[in-house]
């Protein structure tokens, strides 16, 4: 229809996932273009690049991300925190990091090195309209303003200069790009609204799928398992990787889950936390999907609609969407805490209309997951 389009690889914030993968997926796909961008910031997690090292904030403390747990993934681990050095990693030292551009926070900002009159938007601009055949280009930024000078920089390299660029990129940069004023973070009531048709839904419990295993979880879920009042469904990793063990076992849990949640209580289905890992990287992300897949088909199997869903996790929370309720359009309600977005599910999926919470594996403080369940149950 004779228009452009901007491509957004939307990745990790703490620099797991299949980079550069994607970006070449779509690269082949649209022809190439010339440059892919790199912006793992995300605002509400404390994922902050500064002088192109990422880090990931905990409590006061900013942590390179490469000293993280994130970077011990067995199938996504690096050893760079250095944005220049991770894409000269990642890509196996095809791209060089002298070969890396760089938007720093004196071209978003104005400081004593480009203190020159010119708008940082036109800053940014300069500099993309220089790259060529895909080459990479990596942004730094501490706050949504850094972001949202870098999206404009972007839209006039776009349209005034008909460049086209992929961009990798965390959470925040979407939110620049389109424009999306920040919101109040939802009401309980607003995320328990949801209808079946014959207003039994309202009466039922909701559900917490829990597959992420990266400390923050852990400790998220061990408060949660505090809570009063909650049914706690705990599954055997090792029976759901065993074929021989797999399908009794899903079917046990599809029926103590419809149960509780069909009887009002909140019920929370979770991995055991013991890390189950293969020998390759490969092995390991062959594992992991598995688990999911497991989760996905309780899910896919529940006759009643839960009240809520609230998935933890990366993977988790796009499998069940995607694979579990059948999801092919959502309207984002709102957040249901900062970095934690709330779906109304579309007419295409299972239980339409119902709400449903993307809670990423490692966003959040410790209490956060139990917090939030607490007030969508009194």
């Amino acid at each position: 229809y004779g228009r452009r389009l901007s491509l957004i690889s939307r990745s990790d914030s703490t620099l797991r996932g299949h980079y550069p993968l994607e970006i070449d997926v779509l690269a082949a796909t649209v022809g190439g273009a010339d440059g892919q961008i790199v912006i793992p910031f995300f605002a509400e997690g404390g994922r902050l690049t500064i002088d192109d090292v990422h880090y990931v904030a905990e409590g006061d403390r900013l942590i390179p991300a490469a000293l993280t747990p994130f970077a011990e993934d067995a199938a996504f681990g690096f050893t760079e925190s250095n944005l220049k050095d991770y894409v000269q990693e990642k890509t196996g030292g095809r791209i060089k990091r002298e070969d890396v551009v760089s938007i720093t926070l004196e071209d978003l900002r104005g400081g004593s090195s480009s203190n020159d009159g010119v708008d940082p938007s036109e800053r940014v601009r300069a500099k993309l309209s220089e790259l060529t055949n895909m080459q990479a280009c990596v942004v730094n930024a501490v706050t949504l303003r850094d972001m949202q000078v870098f999206a404009l920089g972007l839209l006039d390299s776009e349209s005034k200069d008909k460049k086209r660029f992929l961009v990798r990129s965390a959470a925040s940069f979407v939110q620049a790009r389109i424009g999306l004023p920040k919101r109040p973070i939802l009401d309980a009531s607003v995320i328990n609204s949801s209808s079946d048709g014959d207003g039994n839904a309202e009466s039922n419990g909701g559900l917490i799928v829990v597959g992420s295993y990266v400390p923050k979880t852990t400790s998220q879920l061990g408060l949660l398992l505090r809570l009063d009042g909650l049914e706690k469904i705990e599954i055997n990793v090792a029976d759901l990787v065993d074929v021989s063990k797999r399908a009794d076992t899903i079917d046990a849990m599809v029926d103590r889950v419809e149960t509780a949640i069909a009887s009002g209580k909140n019920t929370v289905v979770y991995t055991s936390r013991t890390l189950v890992t293969g020998s390759t990287p490969s092995e390991s992300l062959a594992i992991g999907n598995l688990v999911s897949d497991g989760l996905v088909t309780i899910v896919s199997k529940l006759q009643s609609q839960p009240r809520f869903i609230i998935a933890k996790g990366g993977i988790t929370s796009s499998d069940v969407a995607t694979k579990g309720l059948g999801i092919k359009r959502a309207m984002v309600l709102g957040q249901a805490a900062p970095g934690i977005p709330v779906w109304s599910i579309g007419e295409e999926g299972k239980f339409p209309g119902m709400s449903y919470v993307v809670f990423p594996g490692n966003v959040g403080g410790e209490d956060e997951l139990a917090k939030l369940v607490g007030r969508l149950s009194d």
